[in-house]
């Protein structure tokens, strides 16, 4: 019978529950003994893990955050804290552990892997900033959200005339900003993949306001510029036009999981199941197209970013 533990490390993502309820239900369905790790690797380290029944993810499918918590753990890529970890995990027979969240996540669970435990990463982060996937539990329902938010920020911004930043979440990832930005048609999406400095975003208001357009949106992807406020101050000086900004923060990682975001959340917990019982170890599940596939850990480090032109392309035909 195998023995496997679940946790969820790093920033939470909407569909996260979803995923935890997948792997425990799947595993009692094919005959493994269940546990769950609360807090992520500092849990791990601390011993906080607990046996569960199918009781356990009843009614979660639906709610946001993670209700086994999550926590950082910086120490963890240290040898000791690693080997406590072990023998935390060995103290209740467990040997196979799957982790929910992004590269960091990825990166302890591979030094559990080279010391003996059976590990299958699934990618959760809002961020979609995991390489070796195309869709990160999370993502979507961050998406909607900032929709949403640009929704209401647009009645306010055309009331009265004005040019209003909204930063948004991302880390080093553009993805947020260039899907929202194309689903709510803004003026201007500025991101790693599509970088404005001050002057051009000067001059492409100037040029809206040429053309009688009474108010803009742009949507930055944070860490582009160092104060967004700043940002919008400058260019309202430098050009007439009113500009505010605002900072989405928080919000866009709460709230209840999309459909989608259930749907890939639960495909990614039974696929981890299947492989740890099918033998396989330190791997990371991606989706790719429909399909969910299997990556070595070492490869998927090593994979690209992928670069979206074919956004980029439709972003420059469909926006102004």
């Amino acid at each position: 019978m195998n023995k496997i533990a679940v946790l969820t490390s790093g920033g939470d993502a909407p569909g996260m529950n979803a995923c935890v309820r997948a792997v425990i239900r799947t595993g009692i369905k094919l005959g493994c003994e269940m546990y769950v790790v609360y807090e992520g690797y500092k849990g791990l380290v601390e011993g906080r893990i607990e046996q569960v029944d199918r009781n356990f993810v009843s009614d979660i499918i639906n709610r946001g955050g993670t209700i086994i918590r999550s926590a950082r753990l910086p120490e963890f890529k240290e040898e000791a804290y690693q080997k406590i970890a072990i023998k935390q995990l060995e103290s209740y027979g467990i040997d196979s552990l799957i982790v929910i969240g992004g590269d960091g996540t990825y990166r302890g669970a591979q030094a559990l892997a080279a010391r003996g435990i059976s590990v299958v990463g699934i990618p959760g982060s809002i961020d979609n900033d995991v390489c070796s996937t195309e869709a990160c539990i999370g993502f979507d329902t961050a998406q909607n959200t900032i929709c949403e938010c640009v929704d209401k920020l647009r009645d306010t911004t055309s009331s009265h005339s004005r040019c209003t930043f909204i930063e948004v979440m991302g880390n080093k990832c553009g993805d947020l900003a260039l899907y929202s930005g194309i689903a709510e048609g803004v003026e201007i999406v500025i991101s790693q993949d599509h970088p404005y400095d001050e002057d051009k975003v000067v001059e492409k208001l100037k040029s809206l306001k040429g053309g009688k357009k009474k108010h803009a949106l742009i949507i930055v992807s944070e860490k582009m510029f160092p104060n967004i406020y700043d940002l919008a101050k400058n260019v309202s000086e430098r050009t007439g036009i009113d500009c505010r900004a605002q900072v989405l923060g928080h919000i866009q990682r709460g709230g209840a999981p999309s459909a989608r975001d259930r749907i890939l959340a639960t495909r990614y917990g039974a696929e981890a199941v299947r492989a740890i019982i099918d033998g396989q170890s330190c791997i990371a599940l991606g989706l790719f197209g429909d399909e969910i596939k299997r990556v070595p850990f070492e490869e998927a480090f090593n994979m690209p970013k992928e670069s979206h032109k074919d956004l980029m392309s439709l972003l420059s035909l469909v926006n102004r």
